[in-house]
């Protein structure tokens, strides 16, 4: 069973979550579920930033030696930035997916861009399933 997921965010059910980061962007990453199924992730393929993306559509892969798990954008707008520290060491990416294994920055294309997402408790009964 799984023991909670940080609150401070929101989720998808792609096991993709959304953090705010100010007014106008959102951070995103892998929840722990397909870190769970990967292992360590030994590579990872972002769109770099100025990449327009759509919410529901992949936007890249990470591989372990074992699996490949496809990320699927939580939000549309426009890729900020991509964490450095996961490209270099993508083991992080499931080591620490609530920390320093995030993934990307976005700028939504729009104020509502979060609104369809699950709360962290809607999150938990769908992840624990």
């Amino acid at each position: 069973m799984n023991q909670g997921v940080p609150t401070d965010r929101l989720y998808a059910r792609t096991h993709v979550w959304a953090r705010r980061e100010g007014a106008d962007l959102v951070r995103v990453g892998l929840t722990h579920v397909p870190g769970s199924y990967l292992g360590d992730a030994v590579y990872v393929e972002l769109p770099p930033p100025g990449t327009e993306i759509a919410s529901g559509e992949p936007i890249g892969l990470v591989e372990s030696s074992s699996a490949v798990c496809e990320v699927v954008s939580p939000v549309s707008g426009s890729v900020v930035e991509i964490n450095p520290v996961a490209e270099q060491s993508p083991e992080t990416i499931t080591a620490d997916p609530y920390g320093g294994g995030w993934l990307l920055v976005v700028r939504p294309a729009d104020s509502a861009g979060t609104d369809s997402l699950l709360s962290p408790e809607a999150y938990d009964n769908i992840a624990g399933e």
